[in-house]
């Protein structure tokens, strides 16, 4: 009897705790931030063709309403965690929260291409800091339990690809494409009066840490610079963009490398083979992922003739591919390793994607079509986490904040690259391929997306089996 008494008191001393209702309520909050960003990065990508019709633009100028966005979100990584240290966690979440909210007003009332792009970059510096934010937010509700909410905040990753598509498709077949950005509003506010009730106040701190503003000053033109050079090729103005862009990551690379620690990116990060590897992996498959957002809607659009909504619920198996695939990443990486997975996945994506590449050579099969998208959200959705775990897996812990925003930024370079990439090289094909025989515009466009996905595999190939046993070089 008093053993079972003895039992009892353990278990009840081990069993977790119950969570307060003020972390479920903060949780909800922040969760509802990152959603938002991440539902208008989806939602915009899927709806170029109408926005360029539009607006009467071309393809690779109207990729920069995606691009500028993506580009945006990337480069204010950096200033997270020196904004929270001068105006509190709470105070910066409710000026994203608003910038967001306002810029999305500006963005549905855009006169021009021009305008959008502009109002779009403005979306993205508020969009890119309230994913960190609502991490950051819960883990200092939870604190040590933090890990019993960290699956709510992988809702917007998951949710994201499924409902975004649906949504656009359903706003552009009743209604203007203003009203991708309108219906921001009626969230944002919602958003910002549970934000101000229930996210707990705090103070900024009285000594906060520097920042590589000359770091940051150069990264952001000289990509901006290059992206714009790389889709102006034909043009004067194009190669001047892109020989001044590439100038600039040159001096960039060399202020970089003598900071060293104190960098806006750590250059020595890289000499780690299982690091630069990873974010080589995470880079391309983060491209390769917007690449075909990009390009599979305006195939079912252009090509096939399909009605927006339409090609919203078409979109729906990619995303319930990496909703499937999500939550079995940690069995499939402790029974076969890092390396199998993330291989795997991007294997797996490769082979989807040379359907697409069949599909546009003939009339489109929906039977074939929803397999491939499914498995392609299959694929996808492995080849992210496991490169991730590896890259931290090889970093020293105290090196584990400057490496976190290294690799978020390269994850995020890859969707405005590839995109302008796949981007540019469809409408160079749209105009060479009229009149001739041979594989159509579409077919080349999906085979150029399935060799990047061969290049991930490629990365993924030389990650190590398994993330404990990558070895800190």
């Amino acid at each position: 009897m008093a053993d079972d008494d003895s039992q009892s008191r353990q278990g009840k001393k081990h069993a977790a705790p119950a969570l307060a209702p003020s972390i479920w309520k903060i949780t909800a909050v922040a969760v509802l931030g990152s959603l938002l960003a991440q539902l208008d990065a989806t939602i915009v990508n899927v709806s170029l063709s109408s926005l360029a019709s539009d607006l009467g633009s071309t393809l690779p100028a109207i990729q920069w309403v995606t691009s500028a966005y993506l580009l945006a979100l990337t480069f204010v990584l950096p200033l997270n965690g020196w904004l929270v240290e001068r105006i509190g966690g709470k105070a910066l979440y409710l000026w994203c929260f608003s910038l967001f909210t306002a810029s999305s007003a500006l963005c549905g009332l855009a006169w021009s291409a021009n305008a959008l792009i502009g109002f779009r970059i403005l979306q993205g510096v508020s969009g890119g800091l309230l994913a960190p934010m609502a991490q950051m937010t819960m883990k200092r509700a939870a604190g040590d339990q933090f890990t019993r909410i960290a699956g709510y905040a992988a809702m917007p990753i998951l949710l994201g690809p499924l409902l975004g598509p649906v949504i656009a498709g359903a706003i552009l077949h009743y209604a203007s494409w203003r009203w991708l950005f309108l219906v921001n509003l009626p969230v944002g506010l919602l958003a910002l009066f549970l934000a101000k009730r229930f996210l707990p106040a705090d103070k900024p701190q009285h000594n906060p840490r520097g920042l590589d503003w000359v770091g940051l000053m150069l990264l952001s033109p000289a990509l901006a610079l290059v992206l714009l050079g790389f889709e102006r090729i034909g043009e004067h103005a194009g190669l001047v963009a892109l020989i001044a862009g590439a100038l600039l990551l040159v001096v960039f690379l060399r202020v970089e490398k003598r900071k060293a620690a104190h960098a806006l990116i750590n250059l020595n990060q890289f000499r780690s083979r299982v690091f630069s590897v990873a974010s080589a992996a995470l880079f391309l498959s983060n491209g390769v992922l917007f690449a075909g957002q990009m390009l599979i809607p305006l195939f079912l659009i252009q090509a096939c003739g399909r009605s927006p909504a339409t090609m919203g619920w078409m979109l729906a198996p990619l995303g319930l591919g990496m909703m499937v695939t999500f939550p079995s990443l940690g069995f499939l990486t402790s029974r076969f390793g890092e390396r199998a997975v993330s291989m795997g996945g991007a294997s797996v994506a490769v082979c989807a994607t040379l359907a697409l590449a069949w599909l546009a050579h003939g009339p489109l099969d929906v039977l074939v079509l929803l397999p491939a998208l499914f498995l392609r959200g299959m694929g996808q959705g492995a080849v992210a986490l496991p490169a991730l775990s590896s890259a931290y897996a090889s970093t020293e812990p105290r090196e584990l904040p400057m490496a976190a925003t290294t690799l978020n930024i390269m994850q995020r370079l890859g969707g405005p690259t590839l995109t302008t990439l796949c981007a540019t090289f469809l409408d160079r094909m749209l105009e060479a391929r009229v009149g001739h025989a041979g594989p159509n515009a579409w077919t080349l466009a999906f085979l150029l997306l399935a060799a990047l996905h061969v290049l991930t595999v490629v990365a993924a190939t030389a990650l190590p089996r398994r993330a404990m046993a990558s070895e800190r070089e």
